[in-house]
C-alpha cells in the first residue's frame, strides 16, 4: 500500500475529528497574522517606531480594509508607545466560517511604503512573506493538533 502524503493524512484525520479543519484553519490564520505583526527587534520583518502602523491592522470577512491617506501617528508620539491590541483581529478570526475569505489590511498611510519599499528604502515585505508561509503553517498546525489529540 502506498504511503499517504502529509496532506492526505491531514485530510483523513480531519474527516474523523469534527472541527479539526476549522481548528487548523483558525490557528493557521492566527499564526500568519502573528508573523506579519512581529517587530524586527523580536525577529520579525516589521519596523516599529511608534507602534502606530502595527496597531492599524484591521480584519474583515467582508472586504479588504483600506489605507487611510491621513492616518499617521500624532506629532510627538513617543517611540513604541502605541500598543497593538489583537482583540478585534482575534474576534474576526474566531467568528469566521471555514468558507469565509478573511481580509487583513493596515490603515496607516505609510503601510504600503513599508511593505513594498520607497525612496531607496528596502521593502519590509512583512505581509507577503508571512502569507508565503501559509502551507508550512497549516502543516505545522495540523501536526500540533494531531499531537494534542494523541493521534
Amino acid at each position: 500500500m502506498a504511503k499517504l502524503s502529509f496532506s492526505a493524512q491531514v485530510a483523513a484525520f480531519a474527516e474523523k475529528i469534527p472541527g479539526a479543519v476549522e481548528s487548523v484553519f483558525k490557528e493557521s490564520v492566527q499564526e500568519v497574522v502573528a508573523e506579519m505583526q512581529t517587530p524586527k527587534d523580536a525577529g520579525g520583518r516589521m519596523r516599529v517606531h511608534t507602534g502606530f502602523m502595527r496597531a492599524s491592522l484591521m480584519a474583515s470577512t467582508a472586504a479588504m480594509p483600506s489605507i487611510n491617506p491621513s492616518a499617521r501617528p500624532p506629532a510627538g508620539t513617543e517611540p513604541k508607545s502605541i500598543p497593538y491590541v489583537e482583540d478585534s483581529i482575534e474576534a474576526v478570526i474566531t467568528g469566521a466560517d471555514i468558507n469565509d475569505t478573511l481580509y487583513f489590511g493596515y490603515t496607516a498611510a505609510y503601510a504600503g511604503y513599508r511593505e513594498y519599499g520607497t525612496n531607496g528604502q528596502p521593502a519590509d515585505a512583512f505581509v507577503r512573506l508571512a502569507a508565503q508561509n501559509w502551507s508550512e503553517i497549516v502543516d505545522r498546525k495540523a501536526k500540533e493538533l494531531k499531537g494534542r489529540l494523541g493521534l
